[in-house]
């Protein structure tokens, strides 16, 4: 192992976790937003609404990441009528193809978690909130949500983390994140092993940042903040019980 290339490299290999940050910061805030919507469509009634849902979830959970980057970078710029319209101006570019591909993958699977948790969200409450008058927003709003939001933020937190970890397939398309400068350092000086070794670790400290904010956040919305309890004082005595009869201590 050689230490000098490894530490040589860092600040490029910084520079590359900064695009990394970027684009999973990005997609994440979409991808919600997405998920959001796509939940809600998907505990609607209406045909008209949760079978396209269905369908984007089947399709995004059911195909590799990998491919679904491939054909909207490489697919789509086969189409000639893709190429002559506006949305070529961002289709063209490698960054925009793979922030649509995260943002919609992560959207398939985070609108599932939403919606087992508003699911695990207890009928009780619900029922007793429509006794009282509440409207259906105002329910959603008072009562599904927050408590959707402590159930399904563990799971929510893992798939975070799957995503920075799946963001490495941006380099496929010729993105210079961490993985890309790590491969294009690593095709000059030969040496893999050291460039891939430094971006492992800079892929864990992203992790373990991710990890300790989301177990900040469960910690502040679970309420669980329990206060050491005062020691009680033992009597100096035994107290007498007072419910057996005490001899007068006289005899005949």
């Amino acid at each position: 192992m050689n230490i000098g290339v490894m530490i040589d490299s860092i600040p490029a290999l910084l520079g590359g976790a900064g695009l990394t940050l970027q684009l999973v910061g990005l997609a994440v805030v979409i991808g919600f937003v997405i998920a959001v919507l796509v939940a809600l469509a998907r505990l609607s009634r209406s045909p008209l609404l949760w079978l396209p849902a269905y369908g984007f979830v089947f399709f995004f959970r059911g195909t590799p990441l990998l491919v679904q980057i491939f054909l909207i970078y490489y697919g789509l710029s086969q189409f000639s009528a893709v190429r002559d319209s506006a949305l070529w101006v961002i289709l063209r570019e490698p960054f925009w193809c793979a922030l649509i591909a995260f943002s919609l993958n992560t959207a398939a699977y985070s609108a599932e978690i939403v919606r087992g948790a508003v699911q695990a969200v207890p009928r009780g409450q619900i029922e007793a909130a429509m006794a009282i008058g509440m409207s259906r927003l105002t329910r959603l709003r008072r009562i599904v949500m927050p408590q959707a939001v402590r159930i399904g933020l563990p799971a929510y937190g893992n798939e975070v983390i799957l995503l920075i970890k799946a963001s490495s397939l941006a380099s496929t398309v010729t993105l210079l994140d961490l993985t890309g400068v790590a491969r294009t350092i690593s095709s000059v000086n030969y040496m893999p092993v050291e460039l891939l070794s430094v971006a492992a670790l800079i892929y864990l400290a992203m992790t373990f940042v991710v990890t300790r904010a989301f177990k900040v956040i469960e910690y502040l919305l679970s309420g669980d903040r329990r206060q050491p309890r005062a020691a009680v004082p033992l009597p100096d005595q035994p107290v007498p019980d007072q419910s057996l009869p005490v001899a007068s201590g006289k005899t005949k």
